[in-house]
């Protein structure tokens, strides 16, 4: 079991999007995630830049013929935070007494 603990640099709702996103692929490519999340280009180059400083994901620049291709994937460092702050999560949403439909379980 994961260890809870509640990450500030995950929980912003884009890179919180971003890093689900990621938790469920191997490699992903920058259109994909872009397109997936309904981001720009900037912002999602933004939201990366802070995740690859932090550790917590692996950007590969490549190319596709003469195409520039770039792919993400979460690191085991990122896949380790993301399990935290779920747990965290799932302990705060318990602590209030709600089941996962946000309905009162008392």
């Amino acid at each position: 079991m994961t260890e809870p603990r509640f990450d500030e640099l995950i929980h912003a709702p884009t890179r919180l999007s971003i890093v689900s996103l990621l938790a469920a692929t191997e490699w992903a490519e920058f259109k994909f995630v872009r397109d997936s999340l309904e981001l720009s280009d900037s912002a999602l180059s933004k939201q990366l830049a802070t995740l690859e400083e932090a550790g917590y994901v692996e950007i590969h620049k490549g190319f596709v013929g003469k195409r520039p291709r770039t792919s993400v994937k979460l690191s085991k460092a990122g896949h380790s935070a993301f399990a935290g702050h779920v747990s965290a999560l799932q302990r705060i949403v318990a602590r209030a007494g709600l089941d996962v439909a946000g309905n009162s379980a008392k």
